[in-house]
């Protein structure tokens, strides 16, 4: 290159790694030389239309120059009419391309950790985990233990299950987002539905968390090509070679699919795609929507000295510059034994490093700059954990069917008596209208069990599908959180809350209290209460 410093003259003019290999050459060779631009500043291809050369190669052809000393590229062509001494470089064809800009910030940016498949089937398993709960809930009789509201006590006794439809589905969205909620799994089958949804949600809120960090601190960075297909297969981004070099000649004569296609776009592209100079290329480069296709060597010395520009994919082939000289010139061999010798002694490459790396030249990359990216979590990522999910919820209906089963054979008795509802009064009646209350209830137990050992002196056995169908209707009734206990052949069939008549319990206003030898306390209720009437008991499995 010429030298923007200083008045110099002659071979004083030029410098630059061919300049200094030239130098060390002849200074073991032992010749003297003189440094001429050639006329078109061109290297050198061949015209079809002409027939005739261009360039270094048409000096060298008229042998108006003894050597040419440059980036010239070795190829076949050029070895048919001139010759080459052994490569003191080796390079290949790559993409020189502006720097991509910063991804712009999304309205939607925190949903890109995970792909969109992944938050379809995260919805579809919370719809899932959801309406297993539910289901298991009403099958197991575990569940159907809960007493009723307090404000309730006047009804019949009954039994709930807080696993409603909508309960179901709060617990689980309380859980997926990690605030928990105050339902609580009691039967075997639906702990195992809430513990392996907990896990499920472990995993993946601590890879959506994960991958979000990465997303918010690794810059993303817009890169429209990353290879010679890109290229070809879009036309957005227009992309040419140096005209008259190796590089066209490499397109133009290469059988490869893809570099003929990309061959025909460039030849066809108008305005033309190619350009007279590095410098033209660059330029065309920085101003956007360009790649300029240039040797390997040329394009790292050009992008360690402009933070703007940067290398897309790697070498498109393999070749080597060399130094040429005229067919059967007596200088190529003794050249050539020169530039193996200075290869061994790693000088070739101290001159490279020199001119290539120089600290005060190149730029200084921060890591900013440099093209990153975090990908989103797809399933084959995390998709292990789905199938966790469905092996677990697959386990837990089992485990539900089998409590089910369990629970309709132990409550299949060899003799069921039907008792009547069991009545408890409020807790703000008169004592006057509990004392009522209590006999009337008594007198309807006497004359109910009076009727039952009338009608049915030889109570039949029932069976254990009758048992398993009347709890399969119960369970069914989507529509009821509540149902009356079932009686129990070991439960006592007195009023709740009330102990049977005891000899040593005294009436107090009509009622009676249990003493100390039973460890009940005498309780008297203030004379200000009134009775309130309550409905009367309703004979129903759910409310």
């Amino acid at each position: 290159m010429l030298r923007n410093r200083g008045n110099f003259s002659g071979n004083e003019r030029y410098e630059g790694f061919c300049i200094d290999l030239l130098k060390e050459i002849a200074h073991m060779v032992g010749f003297t030389y003189r440094i001429e631009l050639v006329p078109d500043g061109k290297y050198g291809v061949y015209d079809y239309e002409t027939g005739e050369w261009n360039g270094i190669v048409r000096q060298l052809m008229d042998k108006k120059a003894d050597l040419a000393v440059g980036s010239m590229t070795i190829n076949y062509a050029r070895e048919s009419v001139i010759d080459f001494t052994k490569p003191f470089m080796n390079l290949g064809i790559s993409i020189l391309f502006k720097v991509p800009t910063s991804h712009p910030a999304r309205l939607f940016s925190f949903m890109n950790p995970l792909a969109i498949e992944i938050w379809l089937y995260v919805l579809a398993a919370y719809v899932l985990v959801s309406v297993t709960m539910f289901v298991v809930a009403r099958f197991s009789p575990y569940e159907w233990n809960h007493p009723p509201h307090p404000c309730h006590v006047g009804g019949p006794e009954v039994v709930e299950n807080q696993f409603s439809l909508s309960n179901s589905f709060w617990f689980t969205i309380g859980t997926l987002m990690q605030q928990g909620s105050d339902l609580n799994p009691k039967a075997t089958s639906t702990r195992i539905v809430g513990g392996i949804w907990w896990f499920f949600t472990l995993i993946i809120i601590s890879s959506y968390t994960a991958n979000l960090a990465a997303f918010l601190t690794v810059e993303r960075m817009i890169t429209p090509i990353e290879n010679a297909e890109d290229l070809a297969s879009q036309t957005d981004i227009s992309y040419g070679t140096l005209d008259s070099g190796s590089t066209m000649t490499f397109f133009r004569d290469s059988m490869i699919e893809t570099y003929k296609k990309m061959w025909r776009y460039m030849e066809n592209r108008k305005p033309s795609v190619f350009v007279p100079t590095y410098e033209e290329g660059i330029q065309r480069v920085l101003q956007g929507d360009y790649a300029f296709l240039m040797e390997s060597t040329m394009l790292d010395y050009i992008v360690q000295r402009d933070c703007n520009l940067t290398q897309i994919g790697g070498l498109l082939d393999s070749k080597g510059y060399g130094i040429a000289t005229p067919m059967g010139s007596p200088w190529r061999d003794k050249i050539s034994l020169a530039i193996l010798e200075l290869q061994e002694k790693g000088e070739i490459q101290m001159l490279y490093d020199k001119w290539w790396k120089s600290p005060g030249d190149t730029c200084m990359r921060t890591e900013k700059g440099k093209e990153s990216k975090a990908n989103a979590l797809g399933v084959d990522n995390i998709g292990g954990v789905f199938v966790v999910l469905l092996c677990g919820l697959a386990f837990a209906v089992l485990i539900a069917i089998f409590e089910f089963c369990y629970n309709s054979r132990r409550n299949a008795p060899a003799e069921r008596t039907k008792r009547p509802p069991i009545v408890t009064p409020t807790c703000s009646g008169s004592l006057q209208g509990i004392s009522q209350t209590v006999q009337q209830q008594q007198q309807q137990q006497q004359q109910q069990q009076q009727q039952q050992q009338q009608q049915q002196p030889n109570q039949q056995q029932e069976s254990l599908c009758s048992e398993m169908a009347r709890e399969l209707c119960r369970a069914l009734r989507c529509h009821a959180s509540s149902r009356r206990r079932r009686a129990c052949e070991k439960c006592s069939t007195h009023v709740i809350g009330y102990p049977p008549d005891n000899p040593t319990a005294t009436p107090i206003n009509g009622m009676r209290s249990q003493r100390s030898s039973l460890g009940v306390p005498t309780v008297e209720l203030p004379a200000h209460i009134h009775a309130h009437h309550h409905a009367s008991p309703h004979d129903y499995d759910g409310n």
